[in-house]
């Protein structure tokens, strides 16, 4: 009995520490990634601006004569035709003054009435010798300053009668109000803009180009546009490029004419100069899909498959900008024809050995394909065996002599 115990105390024992030790640990099973080869290729990217939709010829009106605004007719997106009545001044001392040179114009007809009298008078007595000719041309000196001071009066009443018509604005194009500066009440000197008329013909796409870009624009060029609002396609060409940057942006502006279309004035517009697109350019890059970067201290790294060992090994990368769905990287970091992988790359580690994957749909598809040209192979080779056993078991032919 006690050997019996002694034994069982031992089996205890050691199915105690079987229980408290650590199974051992599985090998990690072999990833397999999906990989690409690096290589040169166009850019599909091309550059593009937004800019707004602006009248071709825009016209600030204002009065031609300084006075208090009284009435404004119109308003910000109507339409209005050449000749319509936009707003009026405060003109009662326009109208006095023209009162005034109206009375100038008569007292100046006074005085040529009274000089031409006293000519008259004088010539008569000159033709009798009362009086030398001497006095006759003063008289007659006389005459003609009184008729240059009618003329000079009825000069200033006319101006005085012009600038009383000027206190009423007219449009001077047919066009859409697109601004309204003053209001009723608001005293204005000559020529402060009152209203913006955009003319209805032609329309312009406005936007900046930056410095390092403007060299290729020019006057002329063909543009492709589109609208925020519209998806449909609009065609321009460059009409007029700004000789100077813009001091604040350090851009310079440019003008498409828009062909074939009246969008809306203020709209925003999406342009492509021809000029810059990639085919125009002929750049070609690395380019490497978004999903092959990961980062590392802050940098830019892939795996870079090795196809003899089958490790992997990183490899910091520096991206230069976005090319549709993929990063364009500086060159000298990959070479032509490297491996790297494409997907998954957050979960693999350097040194690490994978193999390449296989896409299932293609492997069960190539064996498809595979197992139908071997089935052919038998069906051809049935065939050919039946025929040559219907030769051999045909009678031969019995030739008479």
């Amino acid at each position: 009995m006690k050997n019996i115990a002694t034994f069982a105390l031992s089996l205890s024992l050691v199915a105690l520490l079987a229980a408290c030790s650590k199974p051992a640990a599985l090998p990690e099973p072999m990833r397999a990634v999906k990989v690409f080869s690096v290589g040169d290729s166009g850019l599909t990217a091309a550059y593009e601006f937004s800019g707004e939709v602006r009248a071709r010829v825009e016209t600030r009106v204002g009065f031609r004569v300084g006075g208090k605004v009284t009435k404004r007719f119109v308003e910000v997106g109507q339409r209005v035709s050449a000749g319509q009545l936009l707003a009026t001044l405060d003109a009662q001392d326009l109208q006095l003054a023209a009162a005034a040179g109206k009375a100038q114009v008569q007292a100046a007809q006074v005085q040529v009435d009274l000089a031409a009298a006293d000519f008259k008078r004088f010539k008569d007595l000159k033709d009798q010798n009362f009086i030398s000719g001497a006095e006759l041309d003063r008289r007659e000196a006389t005459l003609k300053a009184a008729n240059a001071t009618l003329d000079q009066a009825k000069a200033q009443l006319a101006t005085q009668g012009n600038q009383t018509g000027y206190a009423s604005l007219f449009a001077p194009v047919s066009g859409v109000v697109v601004a309204v500066d003053v209001e009723a009440g608001v005293v204005v000197a000559a020529g402060t803009p009152v209203l913006r008329i955009a003319e209805a013909a032609g329309r312009d796409a406005v936007f900046a180009v930056p410095e390092d870009k403007i060299a290729a624009i020019k006057v002329g060029q063909a543009v492709d546009l589109r609208l925020s609002s519209d998806a449909q396609a609009l065609k321009g060409k460059v009409r007029e490029i700004a000789a100077v940057a813009d001091p604040a942006t350090r851009t310079y502006g440019v003008k498409v004419g828009i062909d074939g279309g009246s969008p809306p004035l203020g709209a925003t517009v999406y342009v492509k100069p021809q000029a810059l697109s990639a085919q125009a350019l002929g750049v070609s890059a690395q380019k490497l899909p978004t999903a092959a970067l990961f980062e590392v201290a802050g940098k830019s790294n892939v795996w870079v498959f090795d196809a003899r060992t089958s490790v992997l090994s990183a490899r910091g990368v520096q991206v230069i900008t976005a090319d549709a769905n993929e990063v364009v990287i500086a060159p000298g970091a990959l070479k032509t024809g490297e491996q790297v992988v494409a997907a998954g790359v957050h979960v693999l580690q350097a040194g690490q050995k994978v193999t390449l994957w296989r896409n299932p749909d293609a492997q069960a598809a190539a064996k498809t394909a595979n197992l139908e040209e071997k089935s052919q192979d038998v069906s051809r080779s049935i065939e050919s065996t039946a025929t040559k056993s219907e030769v051999d078991s045909a009678p031969s032919a019995t030739v008479k002599k």
